[in-house]
């Protein structure tokens, strides 16, 4: 019998909530995240969070990229690139590195850009 690495799972894994599927909890991964299904919880990723046309998450979701085309509820965080697709609708604020909103996305409350206040910082300082 093969030895397995509990290491070998911890990295690029791809896990699937597929259509047809609700989850009532909070999910916490270190991989990737393909949402088809209903999530009522937060979510937690270190990896890509990509939330199909059919997907919706109702809580708060937090990870390093994600690209929506369906539907959540609640507040985003992305560390990186938040990309919103046509078909996608947000009602929640959002925080980002980097946002791509494709026309005709549904966006309903505030936006902040993370590190922001840093570069404000350095525009308005009059001391250089």
């Amino acid at each position: 019998m093969a030895k397995v690495n509990e290491s070998d799972f911890t990295t690029n894994n791809i896990n699937l909530i597929g259509l047809g599927t609700e989850i009532n909890g909070d999910i916490k991964s270190s991989g990737d995240l393909r949402i088809d299904g209903t999530l009522i919880g937060n979510l937690n990723i270190k990896g890509k969070v990509v939330i199909g046309e059919t997907g919706k998450i109702k809580g708060e979701l937090i990870c390093k990229n994600s690209d929506i085309s369906g539907i959540v509820e609640g507040k985003v965080t992305v560390e990186e690139l938040l990309s919103l697709k046509s078909t996608a609708k947000i009602n929640g604020d959002i925080t980002v590195g980097k946002l791509a909103i494709e026309p005709g996305c549904k966006f309903t409350g505030y936006c902040s850009m993370l590190g922001i206040e840093k570069e404000q910082n350095t525009l308005f300082d009059e001391s250089k």
